[in-house]
């Protein structure tokens, strides 16, 4: 219940941030937040992320849609035991919802955080980016680890079971 209520969370705050921007700002527009390391830059992104163009707002939208139900799926499929990753998976879920009533909504995405130095930024993205791409890093990062802790044990029990004087 937790995972799906940080999905709320995250798709609540991804849809009053956007619609600040889209109701204060006009597109293009950028305000200085931190100087000119973090402005706040309203765009609207046609494509994917990093504005990778997989051809028509529609294709984009059924893309997305197909990777939201992958998703749901393999979030309904993860044992409630598996707190973390169904937290995490609840952030991926909640910015992948945001991003698709972007996209349902205006046929593009509302981009709006824009960091860098002078000519040098991150491409601009928004709240259910973040979010996604804090979800991602985590369920990385547990398996990684997972993974490794998993390999220690295993050579940790093939070497113990192995007879005192055999060879390696």
């Amino acid at each position: 219940m937790k995972a799906l209520s940080g999905a709320l969370v995250v798709l609540v705050l991804d849809q009053i941030t956007k619609a600040v921007v889209v109701h204060t700002m006009f597109r293009g527009q950028s305000i200085q937040v931190i100087g000119d390391f973090f402005r706040l830059t309203y765009i609207r992104n046609p494509g994917a992320a990093f504005g990778l163009n997989l051809g028509s707002p529609l294709v984009h939208t059924l893309v997305s849609l197909v990777a939201l139900a992958a998703l749901g799926w393999l979030f309904w499929s993860t044992p409630s035991h598996q707190r973390s990753t169904r937290i995490a998976l609840g952030l991926i879920l909640g910015g992948a919802v945001g991003n698709i009533l972007d996209r349902v909504r205006y046929r593009e995405v509302v981009d709006f955080l824009d960091f860098g130095l002078g000519s040098m930024r991150w491409p601009i993205f928004n709240v259910a980016d973040m979010f996604v791409t804090l979800g991602v890093a985590y369920i990385i990062l547990f398996y990684s680890r997972h993974d490794k802790s998993d390999r220690a044990c295993a050579t940790d029990s093939s070497q113990s079971s192995r007879e005192p004087g055999a060879p390696h």
